[in-house]
């Protein structure tokens, strides 16, 4: 019996953006083997035509998945995000075209724990500001603004999946940690948590935004906000472009306040490394900053890279092999056994009454036996999943397709 309706190695696969290896071995092994990988993103034009046919999209950051290009999609099942976020995806397009979105948010916590804790040491004892003057000649032997980390006291803003991360190799270090979140976090380790963020601001020594981006973090550190922290602190931002006003935090550096700055992401990135990077943060020829700026790598490590290309890859496997969707970010999720010896029918619809019993009565007027049923909703869609004898599956589809409501049905063996 085959594991699904059509043979995997009709199943078109496309990854872009260069994924790591291990998400193309991950899918061969797994019998899926019509996949194509480029190395670099598309434009919103040349994805709507490359994605015609395709069943499976992978991408990291930068490729951009809006409305055009899901209406674009005539083939598409699901889509795997090779990274923490999925903020590059329209999650309402998607879902209500039933194309359940899967990410990593795991797999590089540590990488960017890592990179965060590396630059606070490095900015504390000056190192870029430094490191640019010796390489300009300037020898300047000081130990002026030159600070050890212990002692220091780190505000996380966001103490989440990485904001612990960094909480506890923060600690280990012998820093004071305080953090804040706008959900109620157990802390780990001493890490206490500040009640607002203007008193963690203006406490802090060294504060590490780990935020998503929505309405209440963009731009949320306003000049006034980077003006409330405490003198001499240093800013490091290694979650989202749009959290801090950039032309504020440059006049920051500049005046003295902040002792110095890392950036990771900015709210305009270049779409390829041939593209030139602009931001009011780029040193000129006559000033040389404490201010460490990294292209996006927070979580490109090798070993991130390799983890984050099997776990996608096995999401988006387990769906098109099994119809589980537990690990979707924007669809009902529903974690499903194995189907040996029915056949099992994936049934998405829009979330009104009525539908599950309008499924049940056909199926009983046909005399479809239904060994198994799952149904779970959210505001939006329904995902209902029906295993049913073997040998009646065609009549079935046939059947579901006809309910109203129905966003797309599909068969898998």
């Amino acid at each position: 019996m085959a594991n699904t309706s059509l043979n995997k190695h009709k199943i078109r696969i496309l990854l872009l953006e260069g994924i790591h290896a291990t998400a193309l071995k991950t899918l061969n092994d797994a019998g899926y083997t019509n996949v194509e990988v480029v190395d670099e993103s598309l434009s919103e034009e040349q994805l709507c035509e490359r994605i015609r046919g395709v069943h499976m999209l992978g991408i990291r950051s930068r490729t951009q998945i809006r409305e055009k290009v899901v209406h674009a999609a005539d083939k598409l099942i699901a889509i795997g995000c090779f990274c923490i976020g999925t903020n590059q995806v329209d999650l309402v397009s998607t879902l209500i075209q039933g194309i359940p979105v899967f990410n990593a948010p795991f797999s590089n916590t540590r990488s960017v724990a890592e990179l965060v804790i590396a630059e606070a040491i490095l900015l504390l004892r000056g190192v870029p500001q430094k490191s640019a003057l010796m390489h300009r000649g300037v020898w300047q032997k000081s130990a002026k603004n030159a600070f050890e980390i212990r002692n220091k006291t780190l505000g996380i803003i966001g103490y989440g999946n990485i904001g612990t991360q960094v909480s506890v190799l923060a600690e280990s270090l012998g820093m004071r940690v305080h953090f804040h979140d706008v959900v109620a976090k157990l802390p780990l380790g001493n890490a206490q948590p500040v009640a607002t963020l203007e008193e963690l601001l203006t406490t802090s020594d060294v504060v590490s935004f780990h935020v998503p981006e929505n309405s209440s973090t963009r731009y949320m550190m306003t000049a006034e906000r980077i003006a409330a922290m405490k003198s001499g602190s240093i800013l490091i931002n290694a979650s989202r472009g749009t959290i801090i006003d950039l032309e504020a935090l440059t006049t920051a550096l500049d005046s003295g306040h902040l002792l110095g700055a890392a950036i990771d992401v900015f709210p305009v990135e270049p779409k390829s490394n041939d593209e030139a990077f602009i931001s009011p943060l780029r040193d000129n020829d006559n000033q040389v900053s404490n201010v460490l700026l990294t292209p996006h790598v927070g979580g490109s490590t090798m070993e991130a890279q390799e983890n984050i290309g099997v776990e996608v890859a096995n999401k988006l496997i387990t769906y098109s092999d099994n119809g589980s969707t537990i690990a979707s970010v924007n669809f009902p999720s529903v974690a499903l056994p194995t189907h040996e010896g029915s056949h099992r029918l994936l049934h998405i619809h829009h979330n009104v009454p009525g539908v599950l019993s309008e499924i049940n009565r056909i199926f009983s007027e046909q005399n479809i036996n239904i060994t198994g049923q799952y149904l779970q909703t959210n505001e939006t869609v329904g995902y209902v999943v029906v295993d049913v004898e073997e040998g009646r599956s065609a009549m079935a589809l046939q059947q579901l397709q006809q309910v109203e409501g129905t966003i797309r049905s599909r068969l898998l063996f």
